[in-house]
């Protein structure tokens, strides 16, 4: 019966391969329906925060003439929209549109005793237009305050006292800025429109009214300035997030999301899923970026975010500095005019690289019927790779842990189907390169197991003093033979690998992955487990029976090396862990060694797969066939194999990019690793002819 089962099983390997197989070939489709996707938007809007204009106005000679030149200005640049704030007291003053005073400048003012027991605001119109259209947005906000006001007047000029203090008032939101909003809608510019969630009540009625005065100066897209989008804290009870979403959806505007936060807009989900995923992505360009990067960083980052990261519109900051080598308060703005004009500046290299200045679309999500039940196999091929790598450590399990893990795999979809899908898509990219490895591992072994000889003495084929001295070396294949096997693997190796790439793009195959509203989790997980595994193997399963390995390590003293050793591996493992993920960084020479590929290849292969791992692994297969130490490149050049999986895993990057991206490091880093072999087959070949006498003279 045992050995009826041990049969069932070794052929239920190879079904499982051919299930794997299947649903690769399942998710292609899936992944072809994705590449449409991310080719329907291709326009980039160029946006800039109108509030930093109005703050650097300030420090001009004739402020709102500053603000008419610069606003000409960005039009020629190429700006075509401006991001207009929900207006403040504040910024309503900095507009030119009134002024206000508390009851001791009042006092002053009028060369008065300033009141006993009275601290009011008092407001001043700039003219009667002002008067006529700020005064209705600031008596709503005073109403929404449940503060007293009453008409005032001062030397010809109208406005209000508010029975609140001053910084009470400065607090309390308001309405856009209507004057604002006109003027700039006839400059030609399109308008964002900034919303915040701040204390007051969710009102739909005012809501409504307010979409529908910017719907009438072409406002089509929104952004939320703090913490949560707007209607989230009325959410419970008053279903505020809904109300907000149906009513984007009734005068057709989307929402921007913005790149980079710790933690994402609270509501921002919910509200992309109402709309129907009409979202784009934001990149934030900070005011000292504006004022301290060159033109030349700023472009390659713009064309790199748009590229790699389907970044669709470009948030432009600028502030102001003080310069003392000028005398003068300088601000970004010159620096982002260089960055932008011009056949060498951003928008040419844009429009060049396909992204043409215009409205930033959101894109076309297609679900075609197809797209589930292929899903379904690509899951049930993820089950079978999961499971072919489990039962290479516990042999004799496969038929029961493929059921299993398909009863499992179904009952999760069930319960938590994005849970079910990051599980699958993780356990299939753990497993593919981990069982590459294996399987490399196992050619290596079987190739030099019972070709060993010891080198003692001074002997190597012959001659004395050998570099080998006291080590392994491995007899019986020819230089052409090795090189042969070691292309021969190198490839297999990597096509294993990269098995696991349509499960990862056929089951995250949802919108929300590309707009970064959800994650791939389990990066770091990816990046580990394999080479842990793989090490697992080669120590347990590789020569006498795990249970004899197991009790040789127990019974092992431990060494001052072996506690160096460890340190050394963690410390390693470590800094390799903080170079994974969104979140690594990357010192200045680094990136200007990766806009330099950028600029060459048009896309950036990742260094450490071409310029280390691929080369070492390489390397390493064609040497270990002689050479036992030298499995350490072949377990280095394992970072390689992971990394290609995990560049994947970065599902913001369209998929076409990761594709040539992989393939490209893989061409290289095989040139690299070939150049790697030459140079240690010319150094061996020096060493082995010039060796002998250099040692006999040092030894005289």
């Amino acid at each position: 019966m045992l050995q009826r089962w041990q049969q069932w099983n070794r052929k239920a390997i190879l079904w499982l391969w051919v299930i794997a197989i299947i649903g690769v070939i399942a998710a292609l489709p899936i992944g072809m329906n994705r590449m449409n996707m991310e080719a329907s938007s291709k326009s980039v809007e160029y946006v800039f925060d109108y509030r930093d204009l109005v703050e650097i106005s300030e420090y001009q000679t004739r402020p709102q003439q500053f603000i008419d030149e610069q606003l000409e200005k960005m039009k020629g640049a190429g700006i075509t929209t401006m991001s207009l704030y929900e207006s403040s007291l504040k910024e309503l003053s900095q507009a030119g549109r009134l002024k206000y005073y508390s009851s001791k400048d009042i006092a002053l003012l009028q060369s008065k005793l300033e009141p006993v027991g009275q601290n009011f605001t008092y407001i001043l119109f700039s003219g009667k237009e002002e008067e006529e259209k700020i005064g209705p947005i600031i008596r709503q906000a005073m109403d929404h305050a449940g503060a007293t006001y009453r008409p005032w007047s001062f030397d010809g000029r109208n406005g209000l006292v508010v029975e609140m203090p001053l910084q009470s008032v400065l607090l309390q939101p308001m309405d856009f800025d209507p004057i604002t909003l006109q003027t700039l809608h006839d400059k030609g510019f399109h308008i964002l429109a900034r919303f915040s969630d701040r204390v007051l009540p969710y009102d739909e009625a005012a809501t409504d009214a307010q979409l529908a005065r910017l719907k009438e100066v072409g406002v089509t897209r929104v952004l939320f300035d703090g913490a949560t989008v707007k209607g989230f804290k009325d959410q419970v009870e008053l279903h505020s997030l809904n109300s907000f979403a149906e009513l984007l959806n009734k005068y057709g505007m989307g929402i921007a999301t913005i790149e980079n936060l710790k933690k994402p807009q609270s509501g921002i989900n919910k509200l992309a899923y109402i709309t129907n995923y009409n979202i784009v992505r934001l990149y934030s360009l900070s005011a000292e970026d504006a004022i301290g990067k060159s033109p030349e960083v700023l472009t390659d980052r713009f064309l790199l975010a748009a590229k790699d990261r389907n970044i669709r519109m470009f948030f432009l900051n600028a502030g102001v500095q003080t310069s003392l080598e000028k005398s003068a308060v300088v601000s970004g703005l010159d620096n982002l005019y260089i960055t932008m004009k011009g056949k060498d500046g951003l928008v040419q290299r844009m429009t060049d690289e396909g992204f043409s200045p215009n409205l930033a679309q959101p894109f076309d999500v297609k679900h075609p019927s197809y797209i589930k039940p292929l899903k379904m196999v690509v899951a049930a091929g993820a089950v079978a790779l999961i499971a072919l790598l489990i039962n290479v450590f516990i042999p004799g399990t496969l038929i029961p842990l493929y059921l299993i893990g398909l009863v499992g795999a179904a009952g999760l979809f069930q319960i938590n189907s994005p849970l079910a899908e990051q599980a699958l898509a993780l356990g299939a990219g753990i497993s593919a390169p981990t069982l590459a490895l294996v399987w490399v591992m196992n050619r290596v072994y079987s190739r030099t197991e019972g070709s060993l000889r010891t080198v003692g003495g001074a002997a190597w084929n012959g001659r004395a003093g050998a570099p080998g001295e006291g080590k392994w070396v491995f007899e019986g294949l020819t230089v052409g033979r090795r090189l042969g096997l070691a292309v021969i693997w190198f490839i297999v190796t990597a096509l294993i690998s990269l098995m696991a790439v349509p499960f990862v793009f056929g089951l995250l195959n949802n919108i929300t992955y590309s707009m970064v509203l959800q994650q791939f989790r389990g990066v770091s997980l990816l990046h580990l487990a394999p080479i842990g595994l793989t090490a697992i193997y080669v120590l347990l399963y590789t020569g006498n029976s795990p249970v004899r390995r197991i009790r040789k390590f127990a019974n092992m003293p431990i060494t001052v090396f072996m506690v160096v050793a460890f340190v050394v591996i963690a410390v390693v493992g470590m800094y390799y862990l903080s170079r994974t993920g969104n979140e690594g960084s990357a010192s200045s020479l680094e990136l200007t060694f990766r806009n330099w590929l950028e600029q060459t290849f048009g896309v950036r292969p990742r260094s450490k797969e071409f310029l280390l791992a691929h080369p070492l692994l390489l390397a390493g297969l064609f040497l270990a066939l002689r050479y036992r130490a030298a499995w350490v490149f072949i377990i280095v050049g394992s970072i390689g194999q992971l990394s290609m999986v995990d560049t994947f895993a970065h599902i913001h990057t369209p998929l076409y990019i990761s594709i040539i991206r992989v393939f490209l490091g893989l061409g290289l880093g095989a040139i690299i690793g070939l150049i790697l072999i030459g140079v240690w087959q010319v150094v061996e070949g020096v060493w082995r002819k010039w060796s002998p006498g250099l040692i006999k003279k040092i030894t005289e």
